[in-house]
Parts: structure tokens; C-alpha cells; sequence
């Protein structure tokens, strides 16, 4: 995401000065938070969104019609009296958020409150005794073909029906894992009677479903008032997002790949918080007392009172042990042995791996190189995170130590990220040029350009996309496309062509309500952009030069499917200059013959057809005979795609030398890495695309 500095909305500043110079009420009124936050927002996107709406009626009803279908998606709490209770504000929204009194919002928390608590106890009622699965009744499993419930009654009804769904599957479960003891002979299975294993069926559910009632319950007031934010700012697209100042903390971690604790894995079972493994190199690691099986009793920051954690939720305990830099926190934790001991932890900087660039070496008739980028991460936290544009050179490097032929960069199930890091990746492949044009608001156009006449690989190269790659995936793909300097391969893209910024609320109000701070961040589409011939990925996404088989061929997938999306467009094209290396009808025809011939892409086209028909039937039998034919004719199917996770002949992956000695004191981290690698030379997608690579002369 761009980060920009935005202006004071003028409506905002002139809304807070004419009340600090008003009666006493109005000083008092506008402490009221929410107040606040609806005035910056609406000051900030009526500046800086590049479609700002008009606030009226039918703005109203499009709010209405979100928040609703996010407030009960399921359709399981409120009724439709309910509905019609809330119906009655449908065109009144604006009104309401423009005039500051939100009888709307607080009707709709009181609702969902109430009804919320009424299902935890038809949840425990339900589950109290044995169900029925002799009925030959269904349940419907999916929100949106649902319907609110007229009384009452059917709605305990299709309550009784998603907990005895609930149920059956884990009566299936425990059946099924009975069977193939049987027939293995496998003696450390316990068989048990249905009636024993209905209850535990019972027992399971009830357990889960009050797990998820505790979360319920814990959903504040600042998190509802933000859901009903966000169903104004979905309004304008389905970018434009309000933050909570803790939530915009866990996107930046998210994004820049860091966050400052203690530098534990942690799992959490019957209630008690266990350390699952140590990062290495972790302050966990270098204080060395703290072990993978302790558990941990107790948090204090510093010499504080400590704090009980035991049946704590385990996001909250979390938040516990994470804390600034340089901070103390002290653990209670039980050992092994039975010991208590508390541990002092001084906090540190902590790396997320997973969020990182890695790479391997194929083997397939020719050396490749292999690089996994799961994100254009930055550093959002500006605390000397990885910036991935650096971090794929250093790839580039090492593979090129190895002697690769040929390189494949994967951005599959890639969402995105920094628009700058994307436009500095590009250039890692060609000398200076455009990458990308973006249009403002007021139609100003701006076109990026990589300005580094260095170039890090000028071998061949193919970049792989799926439904899920997005925004700056997509920009990448486009400009390598646009070149005609590597081979797109895989599926379309999601079609994300809009670009976003944070602006942090707290930097519009006057010192005088310091007070209130923080009131969080809202992420704004500011700018479309647009590849370098003019075209827009909006919508459409990057269609691959060469397209594969897939298991969702035939399911609507992508930004077109998401609520309020904009508009594609396109402008006038970019200058720059193609490659001619490579001749794309003869790598398309080499291609779309090994597929043919390979069975393992038949199973992925028949796998497509079942995906659609399962997407179209998503009521379940709760006949417990319908039910478990079902999920056998299910599991069979499946088995016929174990083949497309088989080893395939002659094709290797090995870890880099570089990472083989980097990971040498890591046994932990070199297993994960050893296992990925593992996956990577059974996949056929990567396999395909190597053997695209190697008919590029």
C-alpha cells in the first residue's frame, strides 16, 4: 500500500471549532467517540476517496443492506420481525451519522445482544439431550440462500438442524476412524457403541460452541462500532476500510512481517497456554529457561502483579506477552517435572518467517531457480523490517551461485502489498522503464517507473498467478506481460486494480482533543492503476499467456464477486518497448500438449466439474444413513486426487547451499524447510511451469 500524507478535511476542522466556541453541551457531545470518528471519516473520504458518494438516501440504503448481511450473515439470530424493526432507519442512515444521533446502530447492538445470548442457551438446551437422525430433513448450509426466520420457533428449528449437522459430522468422524481400525486390526483404537459415541458427538459440539459464544461475548462495543463503520466505508468499495488502533497495529505486523514479543510459538489446549517451539535467535532462545512443553501460568509486565491466564482466550493472553521493545515480562510457567519457576523475558524485535521471500533449486532437465513470495511486504512499522524487492535480489543471487538456467518467481495466493516494493521488483528484470500508471481523483496520471538501469536476472523467467493473486501481483504480472519479458502461467488473477492509503485520524483533531486519542486509521482507495498498455486489471485481472487446468475453472472467484467493487476503465498507453526473445505460440503449443498427454491434469479438469456441482448443492442430509453415503462418496472422490500430490518422476527440489549452512544450528527450521521443499517437487503447476521455462531458447 502507498503511503501518503493527507490534509485536515476542512468540514472537520470547521465542525470542531464552531463547538469549542459553543455551549457547554456541545463541548461535552462531541467527547462522544464515535462522534468523532464519523466526522473524521466522512471529512477524510469526501477529500481523498477517488469516488466520493453522495450521502443520501439511497447511501443509505446500500449501508443498510451491508451491514445487515455482515451483522447475521447466517441468518441464525435475528428474526424477521427484527428485520422489519430495522427496516424502519433504512433510508434514514445519513440522516443519522450526518446529525449525530445513531438510533439505528445502537437498536441494531441491542438486537443482535440479545438475541446472541438467547442462542447460547437453545445452543446448551439443544445439545442437552440425544438427537434424531432417522429424519429425513436437510440443512442448508449456506447464509445467503437462507431466509430469516418468521417466528420464533422455526428459528429454533433451523437451530436444531445446524447443531444435529454440527453433531453427525463428528459422529462420521469417530465412525469412520472405527472402520479403518477394524479393518486394519489396529487394537489401540477403543470401538464404542453409537450411543457412546452420539454423546461424545454431543459433548465435542457443545464444547466448540461455547467456545465460540465466549468469542461472541467478547465482541466490545469499539468492535461493533467498527463493523458498522466499515459497512459505510464498503459503501465506496470493498478497499476502504476503518481501523481500530489495534487492528491497524496488526496489519502493519502482518505487512511488514516483525512484532516485538518474546519469540514463542504457542498452542493452547484445555485452557492452559503451552510453548509449542522457540524461535532461534529469539530472546526466548538466548534467556534460555523457557522450553517447547512448558506451560505458562501466569503474565507480569515487569515487577507488576502477575496475571492468571489459565482459561484466558488465547488471542488476549497473547497480547499479555507481546509488548514494546525493551520491555520486561515475567512468566509463571510449570514445567515438565511439575516445577513452577517464573521466567524474566526482555522483548525484542521478532521475525515472521513465513511472510518472507524463499527459494529452491528445481531440477528438471535444466537447473531452476524456484522463488516463494507470499506478499509485497514493507516496512509499515519503519523498525527495519525486510523491504521483498531486497529480499528477492538476494534470492536472485544465491540461485544464481547454483548456476539456475531459468527462473520462476510465484505470486500465487499473493494479495499484495507496497506499491513502491512492486515497482522496484520489476526492475530486478529489466533496465529502466515504466512499470505501472496510476490516476488520481481528479484525473491526475502519474507513471512509475524503475529508474535502476541494473538488472539482477536477464535469463528466462515465469511468474505464476492463480484466482488469488492480487493488486501489486497483478501489476508485476502485467508489466512482465506488457514486455513480453517472461511467460505468465497459471489462472486469472483476482482483478484488484485499486490503490490504497492509510491516513491516520489522530492527525486531524485540533490539540484540544488530545483527549480522545487514539481514534484509529482509515484505509482509503485513492488512486486505479493501470498497466503500461493502457489496460486495467480491475475486474479483469491478468489473464496468463499460458493457462492451466484448475479446480475452481468454473467458480466465480475474484474482486467482480466482492460488494460495491469500482469500475474497469482504461487510458491512453505508456511508452516503452518489448522484448523479442521469446516465441509465445511455440511455449503455448509445447504446453497445452503436455497437458493433454498428463493425467494429472485430466483429474484436475474432472476436479473443476465436481467443485461446480458442489458449489451449487450445499444442503446436507441429517439422516444419518444419507448423511455418511454422502461423505463416502465424497472421501472417494477425493482419493482419486491423492495422484496430483504423488512424487513426479525426474523432477527434484533441493534447499539452497547458502540456506542448507544458514540453517545448520536450526534443526527446527531446516525440518519446516526440508518439508516444503518436499511439496514443492509434487507440485505439478510448479512442475509445468519449469518445463515452460526450458522452451524458452
Amino acid at each position: 500500500m502507498q503511503t501518503v500524507t493527507s490534509k485536515i478535511p476542512q468540514k472537520a476542522l470547521l465542525i470542531f471549532s464552531v463547538v469549542i466556541l459553543s455551549s457547554f453541551t456541545l463541548v461535552k457531545y462531541v467527547f462522544d467517540k464515535n462522534d468523532v470518528i464519523f466526522e473524521l471519516l466522512f471529512g477524510s473520504l469526501n477529500q481523498n476517496h477517488y469516488s466520493p458518494l453522495k450521502v443520501d438516501d439511497a447511501f443509505s440504503e446500500k449501508v443498510f443492506d451491508l451491514y445487515l448481511k455482515r451483522l447475521d450473515f447466517s441468518k441464525k439470530f435475528l428474526l424477521q420481525s427484527d428485520v422489519d424493526e430495522l427496516a424502519k432507519y433504512r433510508r434514514d442512515i445519513d440522516d443519522q451519522i450526518l446529525n449525530q444521533h445513531h438510533d439505528f446502530y445502537k437498536k441494531s447492538v441491542e438486537l443482535i445482544t440479545k438475541r446472541i445470548k438467547e442462542k447460547e442457551n437453545w445452543s446448551k438446551e439443544i445439545l442437552a439431550s440425544p438427537l434424531d437422525f432417522k429424519a429425513n430433513d436437510e440443512y442448508e448450509t449456506d447464509g445467503e440462500k437462507a431466509h430469516y426466520a418468521k417466528t420464533e420457533a422455526d428459528l429454533k428449528a433451523e437451530w436444531q438442524k445446524m447443531i444435529k449437522y454440527q453433531v453427525l459430522s463428528r459422529i462420521d468422524e469417530q465412525l469412520v476412524k472405527q472402520e479403518k481400525a477394524i479393518e486394519k486390526k489396529d487394537t489401540t483404537i477403543k470401538i464404542k457403541l453409537f450411543d457412546s459415541i452420539e454423546v461424545d458427538g454431543r459433548r465435542k459440539t457443545l464444547k466448540a460452541n461455547d467456545d465460540w459464544f465466549k468469542r461472541l461475548s467478547k465482541i466490545s462495543a469499539r468492535d461493533r462500532f467498527e463493523q458498522f463503520a466499515n459497512a459505510v466505508t464498503g459503501v465506496y468499495d470493498p478497499h476502504t476500510e476503518y481501523f481500530a488502533p489495534k487492528n491497524k497495529k496488526k496489519f502493519d505486523q502482518s505487512m511488514s512481517g516483525q512484532f516485538e514479543g518474546i519469540g514463542a510459538r504457542l498452542s493452547q489446549k484445555d485452557g492452559i497456554l503451552k510453548i509449542s517451539e522457540i524461535i532461534v535467535g529469539s530472546p526466548s532462545f538466548k534467556q534460555g529457561e523457557l522450553k517447547a512443553g512448558d506451560d505458562i501460568i501466569k503474565v507480569a509486565q515487569g515487577a507488576a502483579e502477575p496475571v492468571d491466564i489459565t482459561n484466558m482466550d488465547m488471542e488476549d493472553a497473547i497480547d499479555l506477552i507481546k509488548g514494546k521493545k525493551g520491555t520486561e515480562v515475567r512468566l509463571t510457567v510449570k514445567k515438565s517435572d511439575n516445577s513452577i519457576k517464573v521466567i524474566p523475558i526482555i522483548r525484542d524485535v521478532i521475525e515472521i518467517e513465513e511472510t518472507f521471500a524463499k527459494s529452491a533449486l528445481l531440477d528438471n532437465k535444466n537447473k531452476t531457480g524456484y522463488i516463494y513470495l507470499p506478499s509485497f511486504y514493507t516496512d509499515f512499522t519503519r523498525n527495519g523490517a525486510h523491504h521483498c524487492s531486497q529480499d528477492i535480489r538476494k534470492e536472485i543471487e544465491k540461485l544464481k551461485k547454483q548456476n539456475v538456467k531459468g527462473l520462476i518467481l510465484d505470486l500465487r495466493d499473493n494479495g499484495g502489498g507496497s506499491l513502491q516494493e512492486v515497482v522496484e521488483m520489476a526492475g530486478l528484470f529489466f533496465q529502466k522503464g515504466p512499470v505501472v500508471q496510476v490516476r488520481g481523483k481528479s484525473d491526475t496520471r502519474n507513471v512509475m517507473e524503475d529508474k535502476n538501469p541494473d538488472v539482477a536476472w536477464d535469463g528466462p523467467l515465469a511468474i505464476m498467478i492463480n484466482h488469488n493473486s492480487a493488486s501489486a501481483s497483478e501489476i508485476l504480472a502485467a508489466a512482465i506481460q506488457d514486455y513480453k519479458r517472461g511467460v505468465i502461467v497459471g489462472t486469472t488473477s483476482f482483478g484488484k486494480g485499486t490503490v490504497q492509503s492509510f491516513v491516520d485520524l489522530d492527525n486531524y483533531l485540533l490539540p484540544q482533543f488530545d483527549s480522545i486519542k487514539p481514534v484509529g486509521s482509515v484505509k482509503i482507495t485513492q488512486q486505479k492503476f493501470y498497466r503500461i498498455n493502457g489496460g486495467a486489471t480491475q475486474l479483469k485481472g491478468v489473464s496468463p499467456d499460458v493457462m492451466l487446468p484448475d479446480p475452481y475453472a468454473f467458480i466465480d472467484l475474484g474482486e467482480k464477486e466482492m460488494d460495491n467493487p469500482m469500475a474497469w476503465d482504461e487510458i491512453s498507453k505508456a511508452t516503452y518497448t518489448e522484448f523479442k526473445t521469446i516465441n509465445y505460440p511455440t511455449v503455448i503449443k509445447n504446453s497445452e500438449q503436455r497437458i493433454k498427454k498428463s493425467t494429472q491434469f485430466a483429474l484436475v479438469e474432472a476436479q473443476a466439474k465436481e467443485v461446480k456441482a458442489k458449489k451449487d448443492d450445499t444442503k446436507y442430509s441429517l439422516n444419518l444413513e444419507k448423511y455418511r453415503a454422502e461423505q463416502k462418496q465424497f472421501r472417494d472422490q477425493n482419493k482419486k486426487y491423492e495422484d496430483l500430490r504423488k512424487e513426479i518422476k525426474g523432477f527434484n527440489a533441493t534447499i539452497l547451499e547458502d540456506d542448507k549452512l544458514k540453517f545448520a544450528n536450526d534443526t527446527t527450521r531446516l525440518g519446516r524447510e526440508t518439508r516444503w521443499v518436499k511439496n514443492v517437487a509434487k507440485d505439478i503447476y510448479i512442475h509445468e511451469t519449469s518445463n515452460i521455462l526450458n522452451d524458452i531458447k
